[in-house]
């Protein structure tokens, strides 16, 4: 016998979440998790820091030719980061 007001699950956790406003930091930290899935391994070898503040993307790296190569491709890497959390997060990235 089913009843007719079921939820699934996962809507449940969702609901959860935004009523106790921890979807907002689980996000950030999604896309600090996807920085090394979208942007490979050899770029994280030389990121120093990785933070969220405010919707802007805040990127520490030791090379400073990676940063002005990275600073090009910003909009690209933003999108790809949006995309692989399924949200738009970040508005911005900024690297250091």
């Amino acid at each position: 016998m089913r009843k007719k007001n079921t939820e699934l699950l996962s809507d449940v956790i969702l609901q959860v979440l935004k009523e106790q406003r921890l979807d907002k930091p689980l996000n950030e930290k999604r896309i600090i998790d996807a920085w090394p899935l979208v942007l490979g391994t050899n770029i994280m070898n030389y990121t120093t820091e990785l933070t969220v503040k405010n919707r802007t993307l805040y990127v520490g790296l030791s090379s400073s030719v990676l940063r002005h190569d990275l600073f090009l491709s910003r909009e690209e890497i933003k999108k790809s980061l949006n995309k692989h959390v399924g949200v738009e997060v970040i508005l911005e990235i900024i690297f250091r």
